[in-house]
């Protein structure tokens, strides 16, 4: 039976950690498999990212130019029409609604929401405070009879 008393890894499992710089009978002594002298020889020796010996590195030598707006950009959680049809009978869909049915989960809870037309729809729905359609999605929900509010 197997106790914590008598518990082992098996053969193989731990390597013993590379002792460096103990001495000539180690193997490791004299250098260290540091090479000899030199900056990056010496303890906390080495440069830092980017440094190209003094001259001007590339990251100064490149133009910054531009504007990105990736940080400003709103992102929707979207749902398609094939979902909708797929989880409701009829009446109102809201934010609550569709958290409710599970087809809002996690970051998108709190999301603007986009209704796109993938799929069909078959019945009469009305929507309310939905932040945005698309134009297929629109048609699509208008010609079945729906109300968008």
């Amino acid at each position: 039976m197997l106790t914590l008393n008598n518990l082992k890894s098996p053969k193989g499992a731990h390597r013993n950690t590379k002792r460096i710089g103990r001495g000539q009978g180690s193997g490791w002594g004299t250098q260290a498999a540091k090479g000899h002298k030199g900056q990056k020889a010496r303890s906390g020796g080495g440069v830092r990212t980017g440094f190209e010996g003094g001259a001007m590195p590339l990251y100064m030598r490149l133009p910054k130019k531009g504007f990105s707006n990736a940080p400003f950009k709103t992102e929707y959680a979207i749902i398609s029409l094939g979902q909708l049809d797929a989880k409701f009978d009829s009446g109102e869909v809201t934010r609550e609604a569709l958290i409710e049915k599970g087809l809002l989960s996690g970051i998108n809870k709190r999301r603007p929401i986009k209704i796109l037309g993938t799929g069909e729809l078959t019945k009469k729905l009305t929507f309310v405070k939905i932040d945005k359609f698309s134009k297929s999605a629109k048609e699509v929900i208008e010609k079945l009879g729906g109300e968008i509010k």
